[in-house]
């Protein structure tokens, strides 16, 4: 991992342990709420590790926080700006491409702003994601493939795409030219499935 990424991992360490320990839940009880290994979980809470995306949305979901709260400080009532460049890189491809998450509202309805570039070649693989989640694409720059489910979308420059993101999806450029998108992803009622359960001890 390079500096910023490493900053980044740090911070989403600290920030998951802290939501978890405000909730007195052990590693344990926070890794099977959210589906994932207790020792990714230890990785994501030391900083060693660049999770994924579908790794932070699992904890996002079990802590009941939304994504945006991983990886940038509580919000004020007032005006955030995000200048250029200082977006959180969630995703970079082998290929130089990059998902840069720049805006973010809190739980319950979260919603999410991305700034996606893909190289030519790249493809993103999306899992699943909350029950009712739903994505607005908008193609900024070049043209893109998007499979959701077993149905695929060619969209080019200006155009726009909505769909559920609560089924398995990718967005996959099989041009010459990079392609640039805004996806904004809205999840209703985030952690709303494990409000009510209490982790086994």
């Amino acid at each position: 991992m390079d500096q910023v990424a490493e900053t980044l991992a740090r911070a989403i360490g600290a920030r998951v342990r802290q939501e978890r320990k405000s909730r007195e839940w052990t590693l344990d009880q926070l890794a099977a709420t959210a589906g994932v290994s207790r020792r990714m979980l230890v990785n994501v809470e030391q900083g060693g590790v660049n999770p994924s995306i579908g790794t932070l949305l699992r904890l996002s979901d079990a802590l009941g926080v939304g994504l945006p709260a991983l990886v940038e400080p509580p919000a004020a009532r007032t005006a955030k700006i995000t200048r250029r460049g200082e977006g959180a890189v969630l995703w970079s491809g082998d290929l130089g491409g990059k998902g840069v998450l720049v805006a973010g509202t809190e739980a319950p309805d979260v919603v999410e702003l991305w700034d996606w570039t893909l190289a030519p070649g790249e493809r993103h693989e999306s899992e699943a994601h909350a029950d009712g989640t739903r994505e607005l694409l908008h193609v900024q720059d070049g043209a893109l493939t998007v499979e959701v489910d077993s149905e695929s979308y060619e969209i080019a420059t200006g155009d726009a795409l909505s769909f559920y993101g609560d089924i398995a999806h990718a967005y996959i450029n099989c041009h010459d030219e990079p392609a640039r998108f805004s996806l904004t992803v809205f999840e209703p009622g985030v952690g709303a499935a494990h409000r009510t359960e209490i982790p086994n001890a």
